[in-house]
């Protein structure tokens, strides 16, 4: 049995579990139990959306052994909306992890860039 999203460990001052509850609107292209996605409000790349686990980590370095099932469910996430926004030529997935590592928004997320040729390095 799936929890409810209120039942899930969630963080009241946090951008993405506000957005999660509701409390903030976003243009979600995809929704299922463990996750949302939408356009990210600065967007690097013709595509470019976040996908969010419903439950709060604060990042990829904080998960547990218990996370991986969800972390996979996001990959896959990203690659099915790759694939329905006929990005065949090619994407990227970032996860920023840290304050060094460019992360701002303290709640795990993945960002799915594409729609554009991508250089390296990336940053």
């Amino acid at each position: 049995m799936t929890p409810s999203v209120s039942a899930l460990k969630t963080s009241p001052d946090c951008l993405f579990c506000r957005i999660i509850a509701g409390e903030i609107p976003a243009n979600r292209v995809y929704e299922d139990e463990h996750c949302i996605a939408f356009p990210d409000i600065n967007p690097q790349a013709p595509t470019h959306l976040l996908i969010i686990p419903k439950e709060h980590m604060v990042s990829v370095a904080k998960t547990l052994e218990e996370h991986k099932p969800l972390l996979g469910h996001m990959m896959a996430t990203a690659a099915e909306l790759a694939k329905a926004r006929e990005l065949e030529k090619g994407f990227r997935i970032v996860v920023n992890t840290g304050d060094d590592g460019g992360q701002t928004v303290h709640h795990l997320h993945l960002h799915l860039l594409g729609g554009r040729r991508m250089s390296w390095p990336p940053g």
